[in-house]
């Protein structure tokens, strides 16, 4: 049996919702299993030990990066930030898009 990779999606989620949509989309297509906030919010401490939970079953930590910094911690980083970290301390294999046209997001898509 071939080995299905599961791959952690990590952005901000308000104003990257189309583009998470792609990604879960193509991840699919590659027989890949997607996890990612659609399955949580990044509200708590609480929800902070699941998502390090997911994030330890995965075999690659995808990040999408567009015009917003995202929710702060207790910590002061965003969840976002602290998935990645977690992800480098995890040493899961990273892959990270960042939007090609920042100029071009909408104001209401960014801070």
């Amino acid at each position: 049996m071939e080995k299905r990779y599961q791959v952690f999606i990590s952005s901000t989620y308000a104003d990257l919702k189309d583009e998470r949509q792609h990604v879960l989309k193509t991840l699919m297509e590659m027989d890949c299993i997607p996890a990612g906030m659609e399955m949580f919010p990044a509200a708590d401490e609480e929800q902070w030990e699941f998502i390090k939970k997911i994030i330890d079953d995965c075999d690659y930590y995808l990040l999408i990066i567009g015009g917003r910094y995202g929710s702060l911690s207790e910590e002061g980083i965003s969840y976002t930030e602290k998935e990645f970290n977690y992800a480098i301390e995890k040493d899961l294999k990273v892959m990270a898009f960042i939007h090609d046209s920042p100029d071009d997001i909408p104001l209401g898509k960014s801070e």
